[in-house]
């Protein structure tokens, strides 16, 4: 049986058997005068009379039909067209693909005449035991799907299983699917292939039942004793939240195949995703290694920030052959490289990364940051603006340029032109949460509040929950000196969703200065500044112990703040209202 929806939608083309295509040749003479007298014999063509079928009994047009149908992916059509079509063709793919579109669109009628004709052209019994399952499934007719699946399993065809575990997928009754899982794919039925036990494994996995997988994957230990049977039962134990069982099956494992590529991958996984960051990292040190080997050691060492460990894959990789790093090493090595500040090399590397390669936009994207981040903003941003261009049919990756545009203005406090960016972002994915709220902070900074206020306001329409839009609408809000009682309500959602915060401990902190509140100001304040060395948070700081009567450890707030960003704006304007 072909799969229902993935091939209904793919043109098929049969050859059309019993078609007769005649063809007409003749003599061709001079042309003359007829002799006096001479009968003119009649022709073998001036009579003859060509029968043209109707449509429905034309079969070509009948497949056309099916394949017009298909393409408007209107399958009840296409399954009509192809029921008429079997009666008249000696194919036996067309009442193949017949009773697949019936079941698929639920006519059962239409189903078993199809599999009736398939059946009598020729069909093999294993591919209509499989159409009957099917159509039982379909039906809820649990006992038939099951004779015919027990057919189609004790039938020998070396297909059986996998067709087997596709039509208990496709069955609309998961819990209907399971219990012909469990009682046809036994460990005495299943044949001496290691795939199909772990297929029937997988698909009890698929299914909800646990239980029946672990035990299949058991059994298929003892019976194969092989690495990718100890492999996949240690997935499951790790599943069930059993890491030590895990971690001694993948050694099993390993014991078998340590050459193992994916093996070593599979368990490494396993071993990151427990936090044993290093012994994952021990694991794919040593051994075979390609271009998933050096991607997982480099996404360990960053999670780990293991300098010498990057270092160390960073020059592995620039030796290795080419064939070990599968010819898509230059978006690595470039990464690799701005993990260790080698600024320059990385944007050498990200250059040699080819227009084809799957990483060519983040290339690109993290070149324009880098560029930004050498002082070259003009080539920063113009190399952005290429990228706007080169993706206007690609709205994902066009947001993107979009964004990191806006945001290396907003580094810059340029924020009229991130405004514009971000404005430009929303046109190509209109309320973005994440846009949305980068373009109600360019507002804020450039002292739009209106604007401001208005984004972060849809944002929460779109988003109730957002925490951050809560505490922002709320700063905004507290720092305009405007409708304080909201922006109390709306901090103090936030404080509750995340109590250890700074940001929003610098929000209710601004907030109780606002309200003329100087020690709890203070106190909150100050508590935020020393749990992050924020320059805003300390010009906030700086400006409650001004209005207190402490200049002198205002200066000294501001004289840190300095330190930290000498370029300030928010100090910039805290010092002119203070010293107008």
């Amino acid at each position: 049986m072909l799969s229902r929806l993935a091939k209904f939608k793919q043109l098929r083309h049969f050859a059309a058997s019993g078609l007769l295509v005649m063809a007409a040749t003749g003599c061709a003479t001079a042309p003359g005068h007829r002799a006096v007298g001479q009968s003119s014999a009649a022709q073998p063509l001036d009579h003859l009379v060509v029968a043209t079928p109707d449509a429905d009994h034309d079969l070509i047009a009948q497949l056309l039909a099916g394949e017009m149908a298909l393409t408007r992916t209107d399958l009840k059509t296409a399954a009509a067209s192809y029921g008429k079509a079997m009666q008249l063709s000696t194919d036996p793919r067309v009442a193949e693909q017949a009773a697949g579109m019936a079941i698929a669109v639920h006519d059962a009628a239409l189903a078993e005449q199809a599999i009736a004709r398939w059946q009598a052209l020729g069909a093999k019994p294993a591919s209509l035991a499989m159409a009957r399952a099917q159509l039982a499934l379909d039906q809820g007719s649990a006992d038939e799907a099951r004779h015919q699946l027990a057919l189609l399993t004790s039938s020998g065809d070396p297909d059986a299983w996998r067709q087997f575990g596709r039509a208990l997928l496709g069955s609309r009754d998961p819990a209907q699917a399971s219990s012909l899982l469990e009682g046809l794919a036994t460990p005495q039925r299943l044949p001496a292939d290691t795939q199909a036990w772990l297929a029937m494994s997988e698909l009890g996995d698929k299914l909800g039942r646990r239980e029946y997988a672990q035990q299949i994957a058991d059994a298929a230990i003892k019976r194969f004793n092989s690495a990718e049977t100890y492999a996949w039962a240690g997935q499951l134990k790790f599943r069930s939240g059993d890491r030590a069982g895990a971690q001694v099956l993948f050694q099993k494992a390993l014991a078998k195949a340590p050459k193992n590529v994916a093996l070593r991958l599979a368990y490494a996984t396993l071993l990151g995703q427990g936090g044993d960051y290093a012994g994952a990292a021990k694991l794919l040190d040593s051994g075979p290694q390609n271009a998933d080997t050096y991607t997982l050691r480099a996404a360990l060492a960053a999670r780990s920030n293991d300098t010498k460990a990057i270092t160390r894959l960073y020059n592995q990789l620039q030796r290795a052959p080419e064939q070990a790093r599968d010819g898509g090493s230059a978006y690595l090595l470039g990464q690799l490289a701005e993990m260790l500040n080698r600024d320059s090399e990385a944007l050498e590397w990200y250059g040699q990364v080819p227009d084809e390669d799957e990483h060519a936009f983040d290339a690109d994207l993290r070149s324009a940051v880098l560029l930004h981040k050498q002082g070259k903003v003009v080539e920063a941003h113009e190399q952005l603006s290429q990228m706007q261009s080169n993706y206007l049919d690609q709205p994902a990756q066009l947001r993107r340029a979009y964004e990191v545009d806006a945001g290396l203005y907003m580094h810059d406090q340029k924020y009229a032109q991130a405004e514009a960016a971000f404005s430009r972002a929303l046109q190509v994915v209109p309320d973005d949460p994440e846009l949305l709220y980068g373009r109600g902070l360019a507002y804020a900074e450039a002292g739009q509040i209106d604007s401001a206020v208005a984004d972060f306001r849809h944002l929460l329409q779109i988003k109730p929950d957002d925490v951050d839009a809560s505490n922002a609408l709320g700063f905004t809000l507290a720092d305009a000196n405007r409708d304080l009682p909201e922006a109390e309500r709306l901090i103090q959602t936030a404080r509750t969703a995340k109590p250890d915060d700074p940001a929003i401990a610098d929000s209710w902190g601004w907030l109780q200065y606002r309200q003329g509140h100087l020690d709890q100001a203070e106190q909150t304040l100050r508590g935020a500044w020393q749990a992050r060395k924020d320059a805003d948070v300390g010009v906030h700081l700086g400006e409650v112990l001004w209005k207190q009567g402490r200049q002198e450890d205002a200066r000294r707030v501001f004289d840190e703040v300095r330190r930290i960003d000498p370029q300030s704006h928010s100090l910039h304007n805290a010092l002119k209202r203070l010293n107008p």
